[in-house]
């Protein structure tokens, strides 16, 4: 299944090329808004990189997130993650968007209830995060195949306590947390790997696109979506940010 949504992923890359959505940047749009891009378990930086590529072309200042495949311990993640966030803040000026797809949207999540005052906006593609182990059982099959990894010595990795000790119950309460700042949830009834009740995240503006799980990053109709409401994060993040 994984193998099958990778390429179908990939064959709709050309689709994104070719669509208005992609083609028609304003240079101008994002106003040097920070953004942090989150991948999704079991995939690096490289699977956001059109993303990347689209808000570059529109005045972002994208980087990714740096933490390898994530499959690492959420809490250790989120440390990673914030000061990456930190370090972004500084670097532009101002607060910077999360954009993550999958568990990457929940590490994002998190991050937003940690740091909000880093923070102009969420973006989660395809997150459960009302329910993080409630992804499609080959999903949690492989995590739990990687927690006995880690027991059995192998670092960076999850382990046990992500899914039944102190890392998930920290986790767990602080994915429950109201959000302070404005978030989009995008979800998908086509997705068989994140169910789209699990997406729905009642602190964050709902979204439906028509993707598949992984190639919803591909998928032109969410970029129509997310332009515009970037922009008024864009402008309204110019407006409160101090003089550089």
């Amino acid at each position: 299944m994984a193998r099958e949504q990778v390429l179908l992923a990939v064959l709709g890359i050309p689709r994104l090329l070719s669509h208005a959505a992609w083609r028609d940047a304003d240079p101008d749009q994002g106003r040097g808004t920070g953004v942090l891009l989150v991948p999704g378990f079991g995939f690096g930086d490289l699977s956001l990189r059109l993303t990347r590529t689209w808000l570059a072309r529109r005045g972002y200042v994208p980087i990714g997130a740096r933490i390898g495949l994530n499959v690492g311990c959420t809490t250790a993640l989120v440390d990673r993650l914030e000061q990456r966030l930190e370090a972004h803040h500084e670097a532009t000026g101002g607060p910077v968007v999360l954009f993550g797809q999958s568990r990457g949207g929940g590490l994002a999540r998190l991050l937003a209830v940690r740091r909000p005052e880093l923070v102009r906006g969420l973006v989660m593609l395809a997150s459960p995060v009302l329910d993080t182990l409630g992804a499609h059982p080959s999903v949690v099959r492989v995590a739990r195949t990687l927690a006995r990894l880690s027991a059995a010595g192998l670092p960076g990795l999850l382990d046990e306590d992500c899914f039944a000790g102190p890392c998930y119950d920290t986790n767990s309460t602080a994915m429950a947390d109201p959000l302070t700042v404005p978030a989009l949830a995008f979800y998908s009834r086509h997705d068989v790997i994140a169910p789209p009740e699990l997406c729905a995240d009642p602190c964050a503006e709902c979204v439906e696109v028509g993707s598949t799980h992984t190639g919803m990053a591909l998928d032109p109709h969410l970029y129509e979506l997310l332009a515009p409401r970037l922009a008024e994060w864009a402008a309204a993040r110019e407006a409160v940010s101090p003089a550089r």
